[in-house]
């Protein structure tokens, strides 16, 4: 038996293939270029990335005077959790299902594996959207209302906020356990997600189409939370518009507040906004990549074939936002505004004591201005 082409969230993309079988998970054959390294590579970065954002902000959350930031470290670390465990309990699956050199079905008769992988999928898509949405609710309120987030906002309602997300999305996920929804095998036969295709069951229907629209619902909070933090930023400065020395650091830190932010969305967006319009495309057409896997030697070539590697592109990229999330929101915070500083000050001619001056003081403002 040959062996299958990694063609799942966390492989790499088949080349020219040739299939055989009738959609249960046969292996694919004549695989161009097929390399393990790809997905190792996506996981190893997702565990270290995600484990080192745990471990900083952890050592944040403890230092002294971080109560106003917690809420805002309690975001970040659940976002971190939870796109480890994503990693953790999906890539080890996809690699293994590879390198065994077996079908899916030899590997999983039962079908309980597949539904164990969907709905981690699931859940692990669905809970680092919302938590990027409720960040960016609080990151509007800390800059648009800042009395009543300072009055309001504790620790204990992000709690409860995080928990209320990850218990509902679970639910949610667990609704084909009731016959509302199904996971199924997806092409080329080495992973499982919701399915899409069935137009005769009103329960799979329904459950593709709330995911979908959960999503993009998420994604159009999240937007329109940082757009409407943007221009709060962006009216301070104006009003903060004179030559003295604390303005024009104020300037500087909402450019850089600026900068993240639009990083923040571009990212989202890039990330997830392909697999959610591609699956609503398929819910109103009523059509399904699982039809992917009865491709045959002439149908290379035809449009559901370039759809369905589309699909698979799409669902690689909302994957690496997994690995993605905490570089963008910390990681790579600091590095990156400090070489915008650095070249700010270049351009003004600033002076090494003032340049400084200015890096001890970033940390602290950049915080008051997100906590």
């Amino acid at each position: 038996m040959s062996r299958q082409c990694p063609g799942s969230p966390n492989g790499t993309e088949p080349g020219a293939m040739r299939q055989r079988g009738n959609g249960t998970g046969r292996a694919v054959e004549g695989c161009s270029s097929v390399s393990v390294v790809f997905p190792l590579t996506m996981m190893i970065t997702g565990i270290v990335g995600n484990a080192l954002a745990m471990l900083l902000v952890s050592r944040s959350y403890r230092a002294k005077g971080s109560r106003r930031k917690r809420s805002f470290l309690l975001c970040i670390g659940s976002l971190a959790i939870t796109d480890l465990l994503g990693q953790l309990l999906t890539s080890p699956i996809v690699i293994s299902v590879y390198l065994s050199d077996r079908t899916w079905k030899a590997v999983d008769p039962s079908g309980h594996l597949c539904a164990f992988f969907g709905f981690s999928m699931t859940v692990f898509g669905l809970c680092p959207l919302f938590i990027a949405s409720a960040m960016a609710v609080e990151r509007t309120l800390a800059i648009r209302a800042p009395h009543w987030y300072a009055s309001h906002m504790k620790t204990r309602v992000t709690k409860t906020v995080l928990l209320g997300i990850w218990l509902a999305v679970v639910a949610f996920a667990l609704l084909p356990i009731t016959g509302l929804g199904q996971y199924t095998l997806q092409w080329p036969g080495t992973w499982c997600f919701i399915s899409t295709g069935d137009s005769h069951l009103t329960g799979s229907l329904f459950f593709a189409s709330t995911f979908t629209i959960l999503g993009l619902l998420s994604l159009v909070v999240t937007l329109a939370c940082n757009l409407a933090t943007i221009e709060a930023l962006v009216s301070r400065c104006r009003t903060k518009a004179t030559a003295t020395r604390s303005s024009k650091q104020w300037g500087r830190i909402a450019i850089e507040t600026l900068i993240q932010l639009l990083g923040i969305m571009c990212v989202l967006s890039a990330c997830w906004s392909p697999l959610l319009i591609t699956m609503l495309k398929m819910i109103f057409s009523h059509t399904s990549f699982e039809h992917c896997k009865g491709f045959s030697g002439e149908a290379q070539s035809s449009e559901l074939h370039r759809e369905c590697k589309f699909f698979l592109t799409a669902v690689r990229l909302a994957s690496l936002n997994q690995i993605l999330d905490p570089w963008v929101y910390l990681l790579l915070r600091k590095i990156l505004l400090q070489k915008f500083c650095q070249a700010a000050s270049a351009v003004s001619k600033c002076s090494n004591n003032e340049w400084k001056e200015r890096s001890i003081t970033l940390s602290e403002e950049i915080r008051r201005t997100t906590a």
